[in-house]
Parts: C-alpha cells; structure tokens; sequence
C-alpha cells in the first residue's frame, strides 16, 4: 500500500474528503493532489494530517531484538 493510498483510505474512514483534508493542513487540493501523485508527501505533512484528523501517526524503524527507533527517541 502506498502513501497514498493510505491517505485516501484514512479519508475515507474518517469521513472526510481529500479537498477537506488539504483545508486541514494548509494545501490546495491541487497541490496536494500533485504530491500524492508523485509519491513526495513528507514526514511533517503526515505528522500534519494526523494532527488535523486527531489520529496518531508512527514511523519507526524495528531492530531485531525488539528495540524501536521512531520519532521523539533519541
């Protein structure tokens, strides 16, 4: 699943559309739009539309023995 669809499947579970989603965070649509095409929505866009839709948001990566490194560790 890509970024982008993962985006669209949050929308869609959240009942709210991609235009009101952009309104959210401070994008056109078209812009927007462009960005999921390509593949090039950034880590604080996503933190961002977790932030506007009030869900958590995780990126981490997983070592072997269990340890996460993820945003906020250091």
């Amino acid at each position: 699943m890509t970024t982008s669809d993962m985006i669209r499947e949050l929308c869609d579970k959240q009942n709210i559309s991609l235009a009101e989603l952009c309104r959210r965070i401070g994008q056109t649509p078209q812009n927007f739009n462009k960005k999921m095409r390509r593949e090039t929505v950034s880590l604080d866009e996503l933190i961002s539309i977790a932030d506007a839709l009030e869900v958590t948001f995780e990126q981490s990566f997983v070592l072997p023995d269990g340890i996460r490194i993820s945003i906020g560790n250091k």
